[in-house]
């Protein structure tokens, strides 16, 4: 980092803790914040140009940014590594989700046929991808994604990081791949059906309809294909599953053990590990010596894994075990395939969408204003469900679980 960089970000850390405190700010810390942004966007065209940014880019799109407090507050606050993950997948892989799942593959029926033929990844994992980034396009984000990735590059950690994100996304504004007011995506800058990050966009998007443009967002059969791309240039291995749900004998040890160590398959046999169904480990196309990762999500007490090297695919897709983990259920769920065969090691289990709106809905029956019922469980919802936890003589937690939805009902 230049001393240049350390200055600007000196500079504006006190306005990225003062923004993060919400509607508490004042106006006046408000304008120092968007003048301190000027001052850093400024530092950085140089730097933008030398990316491949023309000056008239970026004056058209910089110009008069306001700083966003919100998507600084986020950095520290995702759900990958916030929840539970017995909650995590019960949002992300639900009834609704696998229904709406099964209707796309039929609707889409032949372009998913051609995915697979040119890249080699199959029709219910490129869905599960989509399922789980937008909510098969119904969730694409509402941050625009030059003000977000414009406030990271100057305030925050990861700014370098953001920057590069920041030149990418103008390039494509610049490119005419996407319209300008249709680049609104995630807080960090992912946007379009299956949420690419701007620098992935550029490497790995894929025109597959063969209108010269590379569309992510209106374009359905190019994100399907570009989802595709990056599953196979991430190291996927046509017809060979992403691992499966084990057995886990009394005897095994599990400290440095994980997806990163992996051991043949005729190994973990002679530890004793097998498939919940009894079958062999080295079955379904699998020889003794493919190699897999043993884990272990929730402990020794929870659904246990045996991963391949599909699953570290899905794993690079966003850099969470438990995000590859739902994509993977996922995809297994659109085969027709079950629930895990271990429950969760939780005498609370997570919500589904389907039961968190009738957690809402019983909320505000009993007089609490958390606003819409959208199976989002924000502060005002768990600000309801703590005062009807303390009210039942529960532990005042604010997560909405079965003990709080079975109680209400």
């Amino acid at each position: 980092m230049t001393n240049a960089r350390r200055s600007i970000g000196g500079r504006l850390r006190a306005a990225a803790l003062l923004g993060a405190l919400g509607s508490t700010v004042g106006g006046a810390a408000w304008a120092q914040a968007d003048a301190d942004l000027g001052r850093c966007l400024a530092a950085l065209q140089p730097a933008a140009q030398a990316a491949g940014v023309s000056a008239a880019t970026w004056r058209e799109h910089t110009a008069g940014l306001q700083a966003d407090p919100v998507v600084v507050a986020r950095l520290d606050d995702q759900p990958e590594f916030r929840l539970p993950i017995w909650d995590y997948l019960a949002v992300l892989v639900d009834d609704e989700r696998v229904d709406d799942g099964r209707a796309r593959l039929g609707e889409h029926r032949e372009t998913l046929a051609a995915v697979a033929r040119r890249f080699g990844v199959d029709a219910e994992t490129v869905v599960a991808v989509w399922g789980v980034e937008s909510d098969y396009g119904r969730e694409f984000g509402r941050f625009p994604l030059v003000r977000s990735l414009a406030t990271l590059s100057c305030q925050g950690r990861r700014q370098a990081f953001f920057r590069g994100e920041l030149f990418a996304t103008l390039r494509i504004v610049q490119g005419g791949h996407v319209e300008p007011d249709l680049l609104v995506g995630s807080w960090a800058g992912a946007f379009g059906h299956t949420q690419f990050m701007p620098t992935t966009y550029e490497r790995l998007a894929v025109d597959f309809d063969g209108d010269g443009r590379r569309d992510l967002v209106t374009t359905v059969p190019d994100a399907l294909a570009s989802t595709a791309n990056f599953l196979q240039k991430a190291g996927w291995r046509t017809g060979e599953p992403w691992g499966f749900e084990v057995r886990l004998p009394a005897g095994v040890d599990l400290r440095g053990e994980g997806r990163r160590t992996k051991r043949p398959l005729s190994e973990w046999t002679a530890r004793g590990l097998r498939r919940v169904d009894g079958a062999p480990l080295a079955s379904g196309g699998l020889a003794p010596t493919t190699p897999a990762g043993l884990l272990a999500p929730a402990g020794r007490d929870g659904p246990v894994f045996l991963v391949l090297r599909n699953f570290d695919a899905l794993y690079s897709y966003n850099a969470a075990e438990s995000y590859g983990l739902a994509i993977a259920h996922l995809s297994d769920r659109l085969r027709g395939r079950g629930p895990f065969s271990t429950p969760w090691p939780t005498d609370d289990p997570g919500l589904s969408r389907a039961q968190r709106r009738e957690l809402q809905t019983l909320l505000i029956a009993r007089g609490h204003d958390i606003g819409e019922v959208d199976g989002r469980l924000g502060e005002r919802s768990r600000a309801a469900i703590r005062a009807e936890q303390a009210r039942l003589g529960q532990e005042p937690t604010g997560r909405g679980g079965q003990k709080i939805l079975q109680a209400l009902r």
